[in-house]
């Protein structure tokens, strides 16, 4: 029968003393996730039913809310399942898709961030074309490119994933993320590659605009008024503190699952429930 499972399942190894814990495990995440919907749900309502709020930056704000939701709702569901199961098991198609999803939203968060600082640079540099360079056609193609692009090329990267052979069935985390191509037989050239590029297009270089662009925005604003030099510190230095959040979340991805790292399993298992919450509340 294991045997069997084995076939079709992979085990998730990253849990610490589920059994003695589970219930206080299940309590935690389930209070962090109920959380999560109650405060973004009940901002985005607000920003809905305020025609006031229908601003660009508002409508962006929104949007990365509701990613976050989205990104809470691909890992805790799960893992309140499997901290009252015995097993902590999930079938090879579920993980990767749990994987596809994880990726292309969090590839979503640095593309929206993308988008913020656009509206920020415009609004604070250039506030005399702020009305007819963000549009709402504008506002809308960013809102899309922002969740198309990375669907696009994660999927790519979780297709090749799920077609190559597996050698292991024991993951070592609490969800499926990078740590799905350890469990490969052979290592894929082509996968690695692939997974530069994809990690270039909607981390990288999103970053590397978001970051530039504030620094425009620090430099012209400080040369400015000092109302300008206020609103600029109000709007621009919380996106700067997600965007370095953000950074270092997939920092970590990158160092201790890509690169193989000797991680202790205790450490493992709490920047995993530290990522997850991080990256869902941001």
């Amino acid at each position: 029968m294991d045997e069997e499972i084995n076939l079709t399942y992979i085990t998730l190894s990253g849990y610490v003393e589920v059994e003695k814990y589970r219930y206080v495990y299940f309590v935690i995440i389930f209070t962090v996730y109920i959380l999560i919907i109650c405060c973004n749900s009940t901002i985005v309502c607000l920003i809905v039913i305020h025609k006031n709020l229908h601003e660009p930056m508002y409508v962006f704000i929104a949007a990365l809310l509701v990613n976050s939701v989205l990104y809470s709702t691909t890992i805790y569901p799960k893992l309140l399942v499997d901290f009252l199961s015995e097993k902590q098991i999930i079938s090879h198609p579920l993980c990767h898709f749990q994987y596809f999803i994880f990726y292309t939203l969090g590839g979503s968060e640095f593309l929206l961030l993308s988008a913020m600082a656009y509206d920020r640079y415009v609004s604070i540099c250039k506030p005399l074309q702020y009305p007819t360079v963000m549009t709402k056609t504008t506002v809308s193609v960013f809102l899309v490119l922002a969740w198309l692009l990375p669907a696009f090329q994660v999927a790519g990267s979780a297709t090749l994933s799920a077609n190559r052979k597996l050698c292991s069935f024991t993951l070592k985390g609490i969800f499926c993320n990078n740590s799905v191509y350890k469990l490969h037989c052979v290592s894929s050239r082509a996968l690695s590659v692939y997974g530069v590029i994809v990690l270039l297009n909607i981390v990288f270089f999103p970053m590397l605009y978001i970051v530039f662009t504030y620094i425009r925005i620090l430099i012209i604003s400080y040369r400015s008024c000092r109302e300008v030099r206020k609103k600029a510190a109000q709007t621009c230095l919380p996106h700067l503190l997600v965007l370095i959040s953000f950074s270092l979340l997939c920092t970590y991805d990158i160092i201790i699952l890509r690169l193989e790292s000797d991680f202790p399993k205790t450490a493992r298992l709490i920047n995993d429930f530290t990522s997850g919450f991080i990256s869902s509340s941001l």
